[in-house]
């Protein structure tokens, strides 16, 4: 991870500060080794992160040139020390370096009050950076204890999130279990009884279809029942899943007169050809509930850049059934091509007929 540029700045300020502090002050080094222990200072700030306690002790030698060199070495000590006592054992040595530092020479001559004023401040000097490096570090890590306070209660939450809706998926499961099973099966019953009873071919083929779809119908119910009460697990996966090539025996099944023109290519992504396959199917439902006895058309395109889907039916030959509809269908579909960057049109025609336009682009094959 590259650190941000003005980290690395606030990191190399104290350096230039060091060398103008031993610059200036009235002690500033006359002698060579005065001078490479100024240097030697400086320099070991660049370390100071790594080897905080090291640098601190290379410091100390520089004090007799400047106090900014070994304050900024007891901070990062403060700051990145692990234990407390060699932060107190740290700041003690340098309020006495500093102490020896103002009085080498000379302490019987120094008046008490002004002896005791400096005191004062040369170990507030050496204790002020380390405090305030540890009162940093204490920061650091409260803040990281509310991450992952906060972020427990966030797993929390969502695990209760998760029970309920487990919960609520077991209840949805039974009831459709218990309710549309019943009718399915009675429905495949009645068609099982009419298929053997009837002298007329036509309602028997008739009967054999709705028995058949009846059945195909309760196998998905109880797939769907599985995943609902599986709460999400992978063993509940919904599979398999219908592709394009699935698209003729959903159209012969349909009992529609449908035309297909085109075909897609094999390569599409799984959520492309789920929503290919969704979307001819919801399109096939409407106009047996909406426009019985229709001419559907089912036009399969793909580019470069896109695949299109085009269900057109002319206008019904019958009065339409009177079924229940929630109105989910066609704004699940949108929402599905949505999901892939795509489109989703439809429009009514002047002489009844209906267009239903679907594009995903073929970038949304690398998805799942």
């Amino acid at each position: 991870m590259t650190t941000p540029w003005y980290r690395v700045l606030l990191y190399l300020l104290p350096i230039p500060l060091s060398v103008l502090d031993v610059w200036l002050v009235p002690q500033m080094p006359t002698s060579l080794p005065e001078h490479l222990s100024a240097a030697f200072g400086v320099v070991a700030l660049l370390w100071r992160r790594r080897f905080p306690v090291l640098t601190f002790l290379c410091t100390i030698p520089a004090a007799w040139h400047s106090l900014l060199i070994p304050s900024v070495a007891i901070y990062t000590v403060g700051r990145h020390s692990k234990r407390s006592l060699t932060v107190v054992v740290c700041t003690v040595i340098l309020a006495v370096v500093f102490i020896v530092v103002r009085y080498s020479v000379a302490w019987e001559n120094i008046p008490l009050d002004m002896f005791t004023v400096i005191i004062i401040t040369r170990v507030l000097s050496a204790i002020a950076p380390a405090v305030l490096g540890r009162l940093l570090r204490s920061r650091v890590a409260l803040q990281d204890k509310i991450a992952e306070l906060t972020e427990a209660r966030e797993e929390g939450d969502a695990l209760r999130i998760q029970s309920a809706l487990a919960r609520d998926r077991a209840e949805l499961a039974s009831e459709m279990h218990d309710v549309v099973s019943h009718q399915v099966s009675m429905i495949a019953i009645q068609a099982g009884a009419l298929e053997v009873s009837s002298p007329d071919p036509k309602t028997v083929v008739v009967a054999e279809t709705i028995r058949e779809l009846s059945a195909k119908t309760l196998d998905e119910l109880r797939h769907m029942v599985t995943v609902l009460r599986a709460s999400g697990t992978n063993g509940g996966a919904l599979t398999p899943q219908p592709t394009v090539a699935d698209l003729p025996k959903l159209l012969h099944d349909s009992g529609i007169d449908v035309a297909l023109i085109g075909a897609m290519p094999d390569d599409l992504g799984a959520a492309t050809q789920r929503a290919i396959y969704r979307t001819v199917q919801e399109a096939l439902t409407n106009v047996r509930k909406h426009a019985p006895g229709a001419a559907v058309t089912v036009t399969l395109t793909a580019d470069t850049s896109d695949v299109t889907v085009i269900v057109h039916n002319t206008a019904g030959q019958h009065t339409p059934m009177t079924l229940p509809s929630a109105g989910h269908g066609l704004r699940g579909l949108t929402e599905r091509a949505e999901l892939l960057d795509g489109t989703l049109r439809t429009h009514h025609e002047a002489d009844g007929g209906f267009r239903l336009e679907l594009r995903i682009p073929r970038s949304a094959d690398a998805r799942p």
